[in-house]
């Protein structure tokens, strides 16, 4: 796949998960009953350029529900706030699939190891 597809397929599903994610973010905020279990967790990444994990912090970030709250390069880590974190690991699998894997295509860690 080329780098112009990878990166109009990246935007499309980046412009998907805000609205389907504002979307249920509203909705769990204004139903009654609902308990959201806020929290922090921690999530590795891996073959990501600086300006590669820069870029999936800021999707996240910009992304309802979630919030990039440090990005650790030494320890290839991002610290993200969840407002519902009852799920951290199918949170954390999303991530990987719909963002980390499509911008580690386009930008990936050329530095020696």
């Amino acid at each position: 796949m080329t780098w112009l597809l990878t990166g109009v397929r990246l935007l499309l599903r980046f412009l998907w998960q805000v609205v389907t994610s504002g979307i249920t973010t509203s909705w769990s905020i204004v139903r009654p009953g609902r308990r959201l279990v806020p929290g922090l967790i921690r999530m590795r990444y891996d073959n990501l350029s600086e300006f590669g994990v820069t870029v999936l912090g800021c999707m996240i970030t910009l992304t309802p529900g979630t919030t990039t709250i440090d990005i650790d390069t030494e320890r290839q880590e991002l610290l993200l706030h969840l407002l519902d974190a009852s799920h951290p690991v199918r949170t954390i699998e999303k991530i990987r699939k719909q963002f980390e894997a499509p911008l580690q295509y386009m930008y990936p860690d050329r530095r020696p190891k």
